[in-house]
């Protein structure tokens, strides 16, 4: 039997147990290049002939399907209830000071514990835009009075 029969086989069999090891559809479109290749070496077509072979067809599958494994691999991020409070205006009740790991502010209703993007302190009292949640705390940033208007 041709070298390049087993060659292109043992191919198929790596990328085969790549994809199964792997999450994501990471070489099932090389494993298919490498069945059309292997297909071509069966039919003693030259190493050229089956090395162009192993890339194109490798190229169409990643092409033509890349786009549909995609939306269907990606899981957008379930919102809840606490993401509605990124962007909007917060009460300061604890100066926040990062230095401190100390800090807590009020929005819709509940108290977070918070850090300022920035590293800036920023007193009780003051009114703060929240621009993230990490964990359990909201990242803001100090607004002024007349950007609130």
């Amino acid at each position: 039997m041709n070298l390049m029969i087993w060659a292109w086989l043992g191919a198929v069999v790596i990328f085969g147990v790549t994809e199964l090891l792997t999450e994501g559809m990471v070489s099932i479109w090389f494993a298919a290049g490498a069945l059309a290749a292997l297909a071509v070496a069966l039919l003693n077509a030259p190493v050229a002939v089956q090395v162009m072979t192993f890339a194109l067809v490798s190229a169409a599958a990643v092409f033509l399907s890349r786009p549909y494994v995609r939306r269907f691999m990606e899981r957008p991020g379930i919102p809840t209830n606490a993401d509605r409070v990124i962007g909007g205006v917060a009460r300061v009740t604890e100066a926040v000071n990062n230095e401190k790991a100390s800090g807590a502010v009020y929005v819709d209703g509940k108290t977070w514990t918070a850090r300022s993007t920035d590293g800036s302190v920023i007193p009780a009292g003051e009114q703060v835009l929240v621009r993230k949640i990490e964990g359990v705390k909201l990242l803001v940033d100090q607004v002024r009075t007349e950007a609130l208007k």
